[in-house]
């Protein structure tokens, strides 16, 4: 038996109190009351690549101007440093942050939440995104929380707990699903609704990408296990959940977007042909995925990232009476009612802030934890299905499994790596 579906205590993690409900009702957060400058404050948990390029991505949404940066929490502090450095180089008015509202270690995200932030950014890598999601729910803050959700069904199904919480305290949850905001996808989702491609019978979506060194950082010498994985954090499943998880997401989530929610089971299969080297953990390189529907809608997912191949980034969805493509940049409709989305395309990932500032500022809080969550247990399907080469039902995955990745302690060490996944050998937990 594998050692890498090996179930861990999760010690530490989410406790919730008996009384929450009773803290609910006291802590509601009603419409947001500005103070003199009408400043919205900013705090974040994890100062990468992508936690970096999200606040500038409020900075810059149409409700930015009122958004600041005043407290930062990260394991490492050269992040920290970095991120400060890169974002008061571009949006330098952004920026206030004092220095005892610099927090570093794996305890920081607690000390964060102790401050007096409006939001909280959750943009570490996904292992820990369920807790840090419940503590900040449980601390009062609104989130902006990137994609994914979990690595494994045990943590994610607790994402389900955390979005009532949110509703019974009146707190915003948007999530980092960027598509979901650009108006070329909305347009061709209501074309599908309202049946200009006829009834669905199937779809095609695809992240295949010509590049498998993505964030990928040679070990240095000093770094212990845990310090080399979380600088490494995509190659490593217990972080990442693997790409078809961490990257796929995206893809799978039109999909069921499309599809008007979560498959009911599926079956893959896929492996590592081309990372055969220690540098790249223990991911693989491409997994294929079937997915079948409700009404026996059976689609096919297709994940990648191999050096030299072909990049396909995208979504096809067939109905009866013609087929979709999307992808960021384009939305068209090929068949009986031909359409093109034509006006200038524009990214989602300014509006996804400007909707939350919108929301806190309106008192109209919106919650998209539950529809994340549902997603991240497809993809976590497609992962577990591929690696034990058995097929997995949805509600299986959703009430049952006991996979469950999370730590005894997190703390710079010995970290061994699990082996890498063999059909046939991991054991279905």
């Amino acid at each position: 038996v594998s050692s890498l579906n090996r179930s861990y205590s999760r010690r530490d993690f989410i406790k919730t109190s008996a009384a929450a409900g009773v803290l609910a009702a006291a802590h509601s957060i009603p419409a947001y009351a500005a103070g003199s400058d009408d400043t919205i404050k900013i705090g974040i948990v994890g100062c990468g690549d992508r936690g970096t390029g999200a606040l500038r991505n409020a900075f810059d949404c149409t409700e930015g101007s009122r958004a600041r940066l005043v407290a930062v929490a990260d394991v490492f502090q050269d992040k920290i440093d970095r991120c400060l450095a890169g974002v008061r180089n571009s949006h330098p008015n952004h920026v206030a942050v004092p220095d005892e509202q610099v927090f570093v270690g794996f305890d920081a995200y607690k000390h964060l939440l102790e401050t007096d932030i409006d939001i909280v950014f959750l943009t570490t890598p996904t292992h820990f995104r369920p807790r840090e999601l419940r503590a900040a729910i449980e601390a009062g803050k609104h989130v902006f929380a990137e994609k994914p959700f979990g690595v494994d069904p045990v943590g994610t199904r607790t994402i389900f707990e955390t979005a009532d919480l949110a509703d019974e305290k009146g707190l915003s949850i948007v999530v980092g699903t960027q598509q979901r905001y650009q108006p070329h996808y909305q347009e061709i989702i209501e074309h599908i609704r309202n049946g200009r491609i006829g009834d669905v019978v199937g779809a095609q979506v695809y992240w295949l990408w010509g590049y498998q060194d993505w964030h990928l950082n040679p070990r240095q010498p000093g770094w212990s296990d845990m310090e080399w994985q979380l600088r490494n954090w995509p190659y490593f499943v217990w972080l990442s959940g693997d790409h078809v998880v961490e990257q796929h997401f995206h893809n799978v989530d039109v999909m069921n977007w499309a599809m008007g929610g979560p498959p009911t089971q599926v079956i893959g299969m896929g492996g590592r042909q081309a990372r055969t080297e220690e540098k790249y953990g223990n991911i693989w390189d491409h997994f294929a995925v079937e997915f079948e529907y409700p009404g026996g809608v059976r689609t096919l997912g297709m994940a990648s990232q191999i050096n030299g191949t072909t990049s396909r980034i995208g979504e096809r969805i067939v109905g009866t009476k013609g087929t979709t493509w999307t992808t960021r940049d384009e939305g068209r409709i090929h068949g009986e009612n031909p359409w093109q989305f034509e006006r200038r395309v524009v990214s989602g990932l300014e509006e996804e802030h400007a909707k939350l500032i919108r929301s806190i500022l309106d008192g109209e809080p919106i919650n998209e934890a539950r529809r994340a969550a549902e997603t991240n247990l497809t993809v976590l399907m497609a992962r577990m299905s591929a690696y034990t080469g058995r097929a997995i039902s949805y509600n299986w995955v959703r009430n049952a499994s006991r996979l469950d990745m999370s730590l005894d302690r997190y703390e710079l060490g010995d970290m061994p790596v699990h082996p890498v996944a063999v059909p046939g050998q991991v054991e279905m937990v």
